[in-house]
């Protein structure tokens, strides 16, 4: 490559928050709450350290030494877990939370997994390169020298194992070392300069990142598959309006879970949301009313998302 690649080529769109598409999407990402504060939390401190610094300031005046460790993690999160989990829908809607909660205006960066190349020597480590150049000069454009920022960059890696392997693989490619270089280079920039921006990196296998880039997360945050609690919320929250009963939802629930005998796993949050509810729901249209038994029926039929393997595990 003799150019430096466009906007366009680097990033599938970008899209700047606050807004109440993601919002809307955000909230519909039932189960997570737990991963959703802490994200916010996080993302928040490392794009807008001045918040940190002014609660600091009203609560504990003499807290400067920890605010300095904290202050100081690199602006690195890892979204990590099975496929359908939420980790993507999370990861391109949350700087709508943070947005809010900081009162500045964020603009996501989705790193489009074309950034690989098409093979061609020094090409990867070029567009990386230049993605986080990119990154980083919007992110010192909203800079501010009173601490807090006048907005913020999220740079966005999803498949984040296919760009940041680990170097210590023995088939690994030399470009595909170089490439990791240039990651982990593009974080410490960031870092070094005390930008607001932040990096979220998603990924279904954490063992395949390399070391030097788990190192640099300030958090990883672990996603599972839905357990029976969760199941049921996002199946009675949905279904009531179909007059779905207690005795029905009870049954949707065992059957969206892990069989004895058959599997060991059950339904992904993206199964229950994406295609059980849909199944229910046009297995009844044009002509009847959805009904419960049929539900159960639908459930047992489908076959949830076979869990990533890790062969490195």
């Amino acid at each position: 490559m003799n150019t430096k690649p466009s906007l366009d080529e680097l990033f599938e769109r970008r899209v700047t928050y606050p807004d109440f598409e993601p919002q809307g999407r955000l909230a519909r990402l039932v189960g997570l709450d737990e991963q959703k504060s802490r994200l916010t939390k996080i993302l928040g401190l490392l794009v807008n350290p001045g918040g940190l610094e002014a609660w600091a300031k009203r609560y504990h005046p003499e807290s400067q030494q920890v605010l300095d460790t904290v202050l100081r993690r690199p602006p690195l999160v890892v979204l990590a877990g099975d496929v359908g989990s939420g980790k993507t829908e999370l990861a391109e809607t949350i700087g709508d939370a943070v947005a809010r909660q900081e009162d500045i205006d964020i603009t996501l960066f989705p790193l489009s997994l074309s950034t690989r190349g098409q093979g061609r020597v020094g090409e990867m480590t070029q567009l990386l390169t230049a993605a986080f150049d990119y990154t980083i000069a919007e992110a010192t454009r909203l800079k501010s020298a009173s601490g807090r920022s006048r907005g913020a960059v999220i740079l966005l890696v999803d498949e984040a194992d296919a760009l940041a392997q680990s170097r210590e693989a023995a088939q690994m490619h030399h470009e595909d070392r170089a490439g990791v270089n240039a990651f982990i280079r593009g974080i410490d920039r960031i870092a070094n300069a005390k930008l607001p921006a932040a990096v979220i990196m998603c990924t279904n296998r954490l063992s395949a990142l390399d070391p030097a880039v788990r190192r640099r997360a300030a958090e990883v945050l672990s996603f599972a598959r839905p357990d029976d609690e969760q199941r049921r919320f996002v199946l009675s929250s949905r279904l009531e309006a179909f007059g779905i009963g207690r005795h029905h939802v009870d049954a949707l629930v065992s059957a969206t879970g892990p069989q004895r005998g058959i599997r060991e796993h059950g339904f992904t949050f993206s199964d229950l949301t994406q295609r059980l509810l849909p199944a229910i729901v046009l297995d009844a249209y044009p002509s009847r009313a959805v009904d419960g038994s049929r539900a159960v029926d639908i459930a047992l039929e489908i076959v949830p998302t076979p869990p990533f393997r890790d062969a490195s595990n």
